[in-house]
């Protein structure tokens, strides 16, 4: 098992594990792997996001609106980005994701989770959503998301 440099734990644990057909991810939140600070902005993601988190009406370009709506935009296509990460280097594909469990710092913040989560999933995944009061490494990361897949290739 190799783990990609874009996604290294942060602590002593596996990013993932395979085991016979299956692929566990470990909770997966929004770091930038260069500066290890949580990402939050537009402009620390990949140019190739911006399209596709336009066409569901976010990334604006306009500050009144970006500023509220882009730390949780640019967290989940994130943490879902590093999920299909994760799957490609154990040999799947995100068809392959059975079950998600998603923490979140406020409830309030899961339907633009959602609505980025329809870019990485053309038919639902077995879901449950979680709130919690605090998360690793600081108070900045508002969503974590661990994967199960199951590979029957």
């Amino acid at each position: 098992m190799t783990t990609s440099p874009t996604g290294q734990p942060l602590a002593n644990y596996a990013a993932w594990r395979r085991v016979g057909n299956q692929v566990f991810a470990s909770g997966v939140i929004a770091v930038d792997p260069a500066t290890r600070q949580v990402v939050s902005r537009y402009e620390q993601l990949p140019a190739a996001a911006l399209p596709e988190l336009r066409s569901l009406g976010y990334a604006t370009g306009q500050l009144s609106v970006d500023v509220f709506e882009a730390p949780i935009v640019v967290q989940s296509w994130t943490v879902l980005n590093r999920i299909r990460e994760i799957a490609h280097e154990a040999g799947a594909e995100m068809r392959d994701v059975v079950r998600l469990v998603q923490y979140f710092r406020d409830l309030r913040h899961y339907p633009a989770y959602n609505r980025v989560r329809g870019l990485f999933f053309a038919q639902p995944v077995v879901s449950t959503v979680v709130e919690v009061s605090r998360m690793l490494p600081n108070d900045e990361v508002w969503v974590e998301v661990e994967a199960t897949f199951v590979i029957d290739r």
